[in-house]
């Protein structure tokens, strides 16, 4: 190997002097690959030549006289030094920039009070933007921002969304265990996983801490919404409702609810212009469906067959309220339809808590009730419930709608309800 520590700072000032007489650029040695293209405006570049992986390299390392000879010298060992490390000093110097880049980036947005790139705030409100609020409602997408607003941030927001671990998370899940908000942690817990694997599709992180903490949440009281499937028990709800002595517009939500199978913001929400009175049918919009958001959008109508009972009671109903948009219009105001606490109030009034009937609760009556006493097949049930199919599969394959056989259900469920409210004996249904 050549010499090294061969220049001299009179030496370099006299070849810089050299060079601005002459207006001819200079290279000069000082071992070790290191070398000072002098120019001839009186300054010159430390630039040192090396090999890397069997490839020729050339390294920056200052302006002359910014830099003075012992800073190259210095620069240039270090330089070396990673090469024997097996390091090329090019790509560390450019890490290294890219490193103090993100850090300031980060300093300036925690100034201004924002997460800073790669943080975990920062990946799982990128995620929110590009991903969820595409896929889900508003409503949806608000609700998951909300958690982790409330439960998420303010304890792992600011963390490295690469450096978490799976007992960091945990910690920040028991503190809404701890209020026993336990379906509010499993679900936040759901939304961090997705935000991990986002990550890891970014490249921001490498692995899903969320994996690893499946059984470690106390599980999800089941609740179910109160509902009276009991034939007996229903027969006095149909008396109830059919002896109301409130607002007759409320009666016939009542009936309604019992007769439709819809859920109760559907039916409340229910516009003249979607009922076909002539086709005893009501089409409710797909927008207004529980569906996924591009179900929503691109999905069909919900087509409800109206027995003649219900096309009775809708007729009624439009000399109340068919000069407006609504078919249950606000008590209040026309310009609203009715509240969601209407048919929850009217049961109260007949005395069914909500441990007793709910306004959902008349699904549930149906969907039971229907496949019990009247053997109706459970897929025809679920397709007037609007259930989607369980899989994106099935749901590509299974168009079936039964239209047909939904129309025979609601004309036998009303009449079933009938027999109930009017007391005939109805004995359960038995299969062959």
């Amino acid at each position: 190997m050549a010499s090294t520590d061969t220049l001299t700072d009179k030496t370099i000032r006299a070849k810089l002097k050299a060079a601005a007489a002459t207006s001819k650029p200079v290279k000069l040695s000082d071992g070790g690959g290191l070398r000072l293209d002098v120019q001839p405006g009186g300054a010159g570049w430390w630039r040192l030549r090396y090999r890397f992986a069997g490839k020729e390299q050339m390294l920056s390392l200052g302006v002359y006289p910014d830099v003075p000879l012992a800073l190259a010298r210095q620069r240039r060992d270090e330089a070396r030094g990673l090469i024997a490390a097996g390091v090329d000093p090019s790509a560390a110097r450019k890490a290294d920039k890219a490193a103090q880049a993100a850090q300031a980036e980060a300093d300036r947005l925690a100034a201004e009070g924002k997460p800073g790139p790669g943080t975990f705030e920062a990946v799982a409100r990128e995620w929110l933007t590009t991903v969820h609020e595409v896929k889900v409602s508003a409503g949806h997408a608000e609700r998951t921002r909300i958690r982790f607003e409330q439960d998420a941030f303010p304890w792992l927001g600011r963390r490295p969304v690469g450096e978490l671990e799976a007992p960091e998370l945990l910690t920040c899940l028991r503190r809404v265990t701890a209020r026993g908000a336990i379906e509010t942690a499993h679900r936040l817990k759901d939304a961090c996983g997705q935000v991990f694997r986002y990550g890891i599709a970014t490249g921001t992180c490498t692995r899903n801490p969320a994996a690893d903490l499946r059984d470690a949440l106390p599980p999800v009281p089941t609740r179910h919404l109160a509902a009276i499937v009991d034939p007996k028990r229903a027969a006095e709800l149909l008396r109830a409702m059919g002896d109301y002595a409130g607002h007759p517009v409320t009666r016939d939500a009542l009936a309604l609810s019992a007769l439709l199978f819809l859920r109760p913001g559907e039916l409340r929400q229910m516009e003249w212009a979607w009922v076909d009175l002539e086709g005893a049918q009501v089409a409710i919009p797909g927008a207004l469906m529980k569906r996924r958001k591009n179900d929503k959008a691109n999905g069909g109508a919900h087509v409800v067959p109206l027995a003649p009972q219900a096309v009775a009671i809708l007729k009624e109903l439009r000399s109340l309220t068919g000069h407006g948009r609504y078919v249950f219009p606000s008590l209040l105001t026309g310009e609203r339809c009715m509240s969601e606490n209407t048919v929850r109030s009217a049961l109260r009034r007949l005395g069914y808590s909500n441990d007793d009937m709910t306004a959902h609760g008349f699904r549930a009556m149906a969907r039971t009730m229907a496949a019990e006493r009247l053997g109706i097949d459970p897929q025809v049930i679920e397709a007037q419930l609007a259930h989607a199919v369980p899989d994106a599969l099935g749901r590509a394959y299974n168009r079936t709608t039964f239209a047909e056989q939904r129309r025979e259900l609601m004309v036998r469920w009303a009449d079933y309800l009938d027999r109930l409210r009017d007391g005939a004996q109805v004995l359960p249904f038995k299969a062959a």
